[in-house]
């Protein structure tokens, strides 16, 4: 049975930094970052505000957007957040009121 998988990026309060994961479970991986159980760059760098992820079918899938992404200039990964969140707002909310 396939998992499915997310690509996602969380940022610091200024939105000054900024970090590109994967998960299977969004709601489980950004609660972890809200705790200070994220990465050890995401906890020194406060990253726990989700504001942007992307879903896959499978797990692979979101593996190699995230390989992409990452090689992206900061430019461009602003310009994709910018197209769903102009505001840059945090989605942690949005993503665990999905989960109920």
């Amino acid at each position: 049975m396939e998992r499915g998988g997310y690509i996602y990026i969380v940022s610091n309060y200024e939105r000054t930094t900024l970090y590109i994961g994967v998960t299977a479970n969004l709601s489980e991986r950004i609660f972890d970052h809200e705790s200070g159980k994220g990465s050890e760059f995401t906890t020194k760098y406060k990253c726990k505000y989700l504001i942007y992820f992307e879903g896959f079918q499978n797990i692979e899938e979101a593996i190699a957007r995230e390989k992409v992404l990452k090689k992206w200039n900061r430019e461009w990964k602003l310009n994709l957040i910018r197209k769903s969140n102009p505001e840059f707002k945090s989605l942690n909310e949005q993503v665990y009121q999905d989960r109920l």
